[in-house]
């Protein structure tokens, strides 16, 4: 029986791979220096608790995220793997010395509302950046999966109940109107985050069954320029065979979709739902002439 190697990374995944996390981290340190922090807005997880004790003890920001992070790349290593926990590592030194150097920079905006949208979307897009280079800017996620292991929570519920403990806590150093206007950083960072990873043509997978099968099949070929596949199914009630119709699309191309097979069939059952990540195979869309 043959070993399953593990693939190494090329010198040029890891270039691309340092580059997009450093892309990230800066981002992320513009968001947090030149928009939240001048206007005693946080945000969550370790870097949330390390801007409240910079605000308090007068010590530089990049050095409280730094150390408070370090215990986490020791524990990712172990837990999640090498290239995370260095990628993890690698990211979070990026963003202490940026944030070290974007500090004395004066902020875009004294508006509280305007630094706090514009703040949280460019962090946002910052940290989404690192996650989808494989790394991570925070060792609250870290922290939420050892404790995923032990208790009956998600790793999302665990890390919202860090946030809101901390966000909380953000009332009693910053003031409740400066906690609130966190918490709407937090969520806009958090659904900017999402936008990143998945991207604005978010891939979803439907399935169809249908009598009409091979037309509705032509017309999804035809019109949106995508390829499906035909899968055998049958019936655990009737016990007929059925054909079922496979196809990936984007969330443009769904109202489409559906219109084709209510045009084709409308007592179609037809079945649609979210895909993370999509690769290989021919996904790619083909020119309708």
């Amino acid at each position: 029986m043959q070993k399953t190697e593990h693939r190494k990374l090329t010198k040029g995944s890891i270039a691309k791979r340092t580059l997009l996390i450093t892309l990230g981290a800066i981002l992320m340190a513009v968001g947090l220096e030149i928009f939240l922090i001048p206007n005693n807005v946080i945000d969550g997880g370790i870097t949330g608790i390390s801007i409240m004790l910079a605000h308090i003890t007068g010590i530089k920001l990049g050095i409280f995220i730094f150390l408070l992070n370090l215990p986490f790349f020791f524990i990712g290593r172990k837990q999640i793997g090498k290239t995370f926990a260095l990628s993890t590592l690698y990211g979070i030194i990026v963003l202490s010395v940026a944030t070290s150097l974007l500090h004395p920079v004066q902020s875009l905006t004294d508006d509280v509302l305007l630094a706090t949208v514009f703040g949280g979307i460019i962090l946002g897009i910052g940290v989404g950046v690192v996650i989808r280079s494989g790394g991570s800017l925070d060792g609250t996620e870290i922290l939420a999966i050892l404790f995923n292991k032990n208790t009956p929570f998600s790793v999302g519920e665990i890390i919202m109940f860090f946030n809101v403990f901390i966000l909380g806590t953000a009332g009693f150093v910053f003031g409740w109107d400066r906690a609130m206007y966190s918490l709407m950083a937090y969520f806009i960072a958090f659904k900017t985050i999402d936008i990143v990873i998945q991207g604005l043509d978010e891939s979803k997978s439907a399935w169809i069954i249908s009598d009409s099968h091979k037309e509705i099949g032509d017309v999804i070929l035809a019109r949106l320029g995508r390829g499906v596949t035909y899968l055998n199914g049958e019936g655990a009630y009737t016990g007929d065979d059925k054909k079922v119709i496979f196809v990936v699309i984007t969330r443009l191309e769904e109202a489409k979709l559906k219109s084709i097979v209510q045009e084709i069939d409308p007592g179609a059952f037809l079945a649609v739902s979210n895909i993370s990540e999509v690769r290989g195979g021919r996904f790619k869309k083909k020119d309708i002439h």
